[in-house]
């Protein structure tokens, strides 16, 4: 009863003095407020493993015919170098008919980006990050948010069908000329147009082969791909900017050499071979010539024949493959990452960012650095009790150190306590903030940091005579605890390993991994709450005892 008498007189003189409660309450508020705006993007959003490849992709895919990519540019060719009796327009069907017998199963079943993507997701400590616009992808380079952005244009799909060992594709072009001699016919015309890789009905753009190598790897400009860089992160653009190369050869590289063997074991291949001039004498006749009188079967033979001769050569390998784990003949990754890709978005909404992560970790680290601030309050208590006199009463009144001690601390712990509970309901009012999946506990947290809070306060108001020391004593024990611990970086996760570790000798780092658990893990570790509740009235309670043992009252 006389503890309660004691604690409502002081708790009266703190309510009393409104201003004084009112800087209490909106100092931290402040704090939060001003570094919630301006923190960058990705404070307080969870650290994932890998390195970030944000994409734009813009790719319009494979024109598809009959649902056959490039079937009929495929079936032309062919014609073009096979003896044929179809002429006009019936030989473009004749063409198509002839490549969907040739080839029953088509590769790719995908656009090429898709390949592309997947590779990336395939590749250890790699994430996948969308964008949706060019204008997008600019603003995040240029802000600085983003090192650099991979853009597959649109007609990244069509360069790489054209991608060729051979200088010109299998010259497609000339079966236009074969199909449509007469000048001025619109219907070849028409055709010409179709060769056109800016056109998308038809997949008749195979007029030519690129070769999308050079010194430095891929060419990505021959390949429709661009790297947005940022010219202040060249080194982690650079990192991005080789991710991408390594994928797109491992993408192109098996294309162009599987198409190519495949051609080998073709009869049209020595059809081809027979209408250039080999430089091969045999029996005084150059091969070319002499190949021209081989009848059909022997051409199919001798050209299976070679295929599967060099086969044979390079029997690590299967030439024929159009993918690198076929062409290496290591076993396909089967584990697609590709759900956990991710589109870019903004935390948090509005100029104020609410609702973002970053006021789950800031919220807590001021609840806890203000806690430990009424120490200036509790100290210039005691001083002013001194000086008043009232200290001199108490001590003649029938009163134990220790019922003066809990009288005192008790009205500046409910202080403590109301300043912890209207933080957290402001953090989730005006900034959004998640109580997580076990808000209950936020209590118990609240209560043994305050408790910590008021161990500390007392032990100041125990050594401290006038109000200077309480200012030096308070404010320097205040800023540096904050400090050691994290409170003031807003992110303990920001400090070194080692220094984490050590900042474990002050209450506040053990309540922030308190609050860490319950606020940003989704499946938040009880028991580790559990425990920094046990190490923080742990604290409270040592530095009372130690706040016990140094209180001198007047008169001992």
């Amino acid at each position: 009863m006389v503890i309660w008498t004691l604690a409502k007189k002081d708790l009266r003189l703190l309510v009393r003095d409104a201003r004084a409660m009112i800087i209490l309450l909106a100092m931290p508020l402040i704090f939060i407020l001003v570094l919630g705006v301006s923190l960058g993007e990705n404070f307080g959003q969870k650290s994932a493993a890998g390195l970030r490849i944000t994409v734009l992709n813009l790719d319009a895919g494979v024109p598809r015919f009959f649902d056959r990519p490039a079937m009929l540019r495929e079936g032309m060719s062919w014609l073009t170098i096979m003896p044929n009796h179809a002429t006009g327009s019936a030989q473009v069907f004749t063409a198509a008919s002839l490549a969907s017998a040739n080839h029953q199963t088509w590769f790719p079943h995908q656009s090429w980006s898709q390949m592309l993507l997947r590779d990336l997701n395939e590749t250890a400590d790699i994430r996948v990050e969308f964008v949706h616009s060019r204008a997008e992808a600019e603003r995040l380079v240029r802000s600085g948010q983003r090192a650099a952005v991979l853009v597959l244009g649109k007609n990244f799909s069509k360069r790489i069908e054209r991608c060729s060992f051979l200088s010109s594709g299998w010259h497609d072009h000339l079966t236009i000329a074969a199909c449509f001699p007469q000048p001025g016919n619109p219907i070849a015309l028409a055709m010409r147009c179709s060769f056109d890789e800016a056109q998308t009905a038809f997949p008749l753009y195979l007029h030519d082969g690129i070769n999308p190598f050079h010194r430095e790897g891929i060419n990505l400009h021959s390949l429709d791909v661009e790297v947005m860089r940022d010219p202040t992160q060249e080194t982690a653009a650079a990192i991005i900017d080789q991710v991408a190369q390594g994928s797109l050869l491992r993408v192109v590289m098996p294309w162009m050499i599987g198409r190519a063997f495949e051609k080998i074991g073709e009869p049209q291949f020595i059809d081809m071979l027979s209408n250039k001039k080999l430089d091969v004498p045999i029996f005084g006749v150059d091969l070319s010539t002499l190949l021209q009188t081989f009848p059909a079967d022997q051409k199919k033979g001798l050209a299976s024949g070679m295929q599967r001769s060099l086969q044979r050569l390079f029997p690590r390998y299967n030439l024929t493959a159009k993918t690198w784990a076929a062409l290496t003949k290591e076993r396909e990754i089967t584990t697609d990452k590709s759900g956990k890709n991710s589109d870019y978005a903004i935390d948090g909404i509005g100029w104020l960012r609410r609702g973002g992560s970053r006021y789950q970790l800031l919220v807590p680290s001021y609840l806890v650095m203000f806690a430990f601030f009424l120490v200036l309050t509790v100290g210039w208590l005691f001083v002013a009790e001194r000086r008043q006199g009232t200290m001199k009463r108490l001590v003649v009144a029938p009163l134990t150190k220790a019922e003066i001690l809990i009288g005192k601390m008790l009205p500046c712990l409910f202080v403590s306590l109301f300043q912890g509970f209207f933080l957290l309901l402001a953090g989730k009012l005006v900034f959004g903030m998640n109580w997580g999946a076990d808000p209950l506990w936020l209590l118990a947290v609240v209560s043994a940091t305050s408790f910590a809070a008021m161990g500390l306060a007392m032990l100041v108001a125990a050594l401290a005579r006038t109000e200077t020391q309480v200012a030096i004593y308070g404010t320097l024990l205040v800023l540096v605890l904050a400090g050691l611990s994290g409170c003031m970086m807003g992110d303990r996760a920001l400090m070194p390993e080692n220094m984490q570790q050590i900042s474990r000798v002050t209450p506040h780092a053990w309540a922030l991994d308190a609050y860490k658990q319950l606020l940003t893990n989704p499946r938040p570790e009880i028991e580790t709450v559990g425990r920094a509740c046990l190490v923080l009235t742990g604290f409270g309670a040592g530095l009372l005892g130690l706040a016990w043992g140094c209180l001198r009252l007047e008169g001992d």
